[in-house]
């Protein structure tokens, strides 16, 4: 019985995995993680939009899931503004859009 399957290990962050489908289910595999990376393909969104695709994800949730992302280093944040409300707008990263293919 293969316990995953026949690669060397691969290491991402200082983290390491025993082939790329867990490297690749740790980065994407959270409940929204895929959804988000499928809606930010077209481009740059601000956290409403996001959370109208989304809408059966709470707002803790979806916040959760994107940082998530964006300390994997799929997901760019940029925010503008320092006094509330600020405007955030997530976008894919190089290595984001790696992901797009697999989506």
């Amino acid at each position: 019985m293969r316990t995953e399957c026949q690669a060397d290990f691969v290491q991402l962050n200082g983290k390491r995995y025993p082939c790329t489908v867990s490297l690749a289910m740790d980065l994407i595999g959270g409940k929204y993680k895929a959804t988000i990376l499928y809606h930010l393909q077209d481009g740059v969104k601000r956290f409403g939009e996001l959370h109208a695709c989304l809408n059966a994800a709470t707002e803790a949730v979806l916040s959760k899931q994107l940082k998530e992302l964006e300390r994997d280093g799929l997901v760019s944040r940029t925010q503008y503004g320092t006094k509330p409300p600020v405007k955030t707008e997530y976008a894919l990263t190089d290595f984001g859009r790696t992901t797009i293919p697999v989506l």
